[in-house]
């Protein structure tokens, strides 16, 4: 199978580390990631998780943008051509399916609730959520009328409509543009958001909460699983967007590099969410530990609505939301779309329709089940695809093949730690997120 002709790439290497955070940071990150910090006791959980993301940061995040740059392809032909490599190239195509597969049924997912954002950013701009004020059986209804099935159709239609015009301008004009303005913006107006909470009576519970270790909590198994769990998935690492945007990386790119910025970024995403709302759960009386959608989109606002200025408030947090949202739902679209463009020569436009439409079609159908459609692509889809990319690059295309295509563009070469960690503590680690978030119903 032949890469696409005339390659588009990203123009520039902050262009492609800010998409890369741009995918990594997600809903995951601002509902999640806050909620996990408080649930595990601040600093408790957060000292594992910082533990994690280094690690992966440093082997799975390479990993798969060396495998995607070395085949200037997705996961189809990067697979391919490491099976390739013991004279069977169709197995790997075969299996690189799988995670393609995953980021459209994650992309599918995400696009709705990627309606309910789009939803309540307008009706932050329009007054309507704010004049909803402290009326929670409001508030929980419009929720649960626009998470209910058909209940936010328009809204995906226009979510997808966004997406596509990004995507349809390719990965220079469309994803790397849109993202130097959507990256910045969003770390600009958390900050702001951050500085205003920090003014607001009763928020230092919340950064007391956030700074709090406990100990003996770290000697909670769970604990551990848990933030390796949020970091794995945080990070986007599932043998799917990773590979696919470092196949449109240059050669001379120096790739641990990259990949150390989009970790840094990321997790300063998380923490920056994790520092705007657990403090403005707590200006509120809100219980910290209130999850899940209710937290975005029924709990938060009842607060916000009750805040000084807080019309303005909710219309910049409904924007980093945004931002965040759309950042995503394009690197879960790109593996499908580049496979559309290498394996039939679709062009551009005409892939990205293609798999916009079928996304639109049946986001709208499984609104009333998109929970339980999320949980089954997080817990083995994603996983799996992760495990797989490992596999194919550690341990079929072996030691001189990785070692070679880490370093090439890289300024410092990257020691024989790399390839150990990662064929054996990388792997292993990938099929406890696996097995455990299987066992416990979901950790990413």
């Amino acid at each position: 199978m032949g890469s696409i002709e005339k390659r588009d790439g990203f123009a520039t290497k902050w262009g492609f580390i800010l998409a890369c955070i741009g995918s990594a940071v997600g809903m995951g990150n601002i509902w999640r990631f806050p909620v996990l910090v408080s649930e595990w006791g601040g600093m408790t959980f957060l000292i594992p998780y910082f533990i994690f993301v280094i690690f992966i940061g440093s082997t799975g995040v390479i990993e798969e943008f060396a495998l995607g740059r070395a085949a200037a392809a997705g996961p189809v032909g990067a697979f391919g051509m490491c099976t390739a490599m013991k004279g069977n190239r169709k197995l790997g195509e075969r299996i690189g399916i799988i995670p393609i597969v995953g980021s459209l049924a994650l992309a599918i997912g995400y696009s709705c609730v990627m309606g309910w954002v789009f939803k309540y950013a307008w009706m932050s701009i329009d007054g309507s959520m704010f004049a909803m004020q402290s009326n929670m059986d409001l508030i929980g209804s419009t929720f649960g009328k626009t998470a209910s099935a058909w209940g936010a159709n328009f809204w995906i239609v226009i979510s997808l409509i966004v997406s596509f015009g990004i995507m349809s301008l390719g990965v220079a004009g469309g994803i790397e543009k849109s993202n130097k303005i959507m990256m910045p913006v969003l770390f600009i107006l958390f900050l702001l958001l951050g500085v205003y909470i920090l003014f607001q009576p009763g928020s230092s519970n919340g950064y007391k909460y956030i700074f709090t270790v406990n100990f003996s909590g770290l000697l909670d198994p769970k604990i551990w699983i848990y933030a390796f769990g949020q970091a794995f998935f945080s990070l986007s690492v599932a043998g799917n967007g990773s590979v696919i945007y470092g196949s449109y990386l240059s050669k001379s790119e120096d790739i641990p590099n990259s990949a150390k910025n989009v970790a840094f970024f990321d997790t300063l995403a998380a923490l920056l969410a994790a520092l705007v709302i657990i403090p403005a759960m707590a200006v509120g009386g809100a219980e910290l530990s209130s999850g899940g959608p209710g937290l975005m989109f029924i709990y938060l606002i009842n607060i916000m609505n009750n805040m000084a200025g807080g019309r303005i408030i909710e219309i910049i947090f409904y924007l980093c939301v945004l931002f965040a949202g759309v950042s995503s739902i394009i690197n879960l679209y790109e593996a499908p779309v580049a496979y559309l463009q290498e394996r039939f020569k679709a062009k551009r436009i005409t892939a990205t329709a293609i798999i916009h439409i079928i996304g639109c079609i049946v986001a709208i159908c499984i609104q009333g089940i998109v929970s339980e459609w999320m949980d089954v692509v997080s817990i083995y889809i994603c996983p799996l695809g992760a495990l797989l990319a490992a596999v194919m690059f550690f341990w079929v295309a072996g030691k001189d093949f990785a070692e070679e295509n880490v370093n090439m563009g890289s300024n410092k070469k990257i020691g024989a730690w790399f390839f150990l960690s990662g064929k054996y503590v990388y792997c292993f680690l990938a099929i406890v997120a696996l097995v455990a978030g299987a066992l416990l119903g979901g950790i990413g």
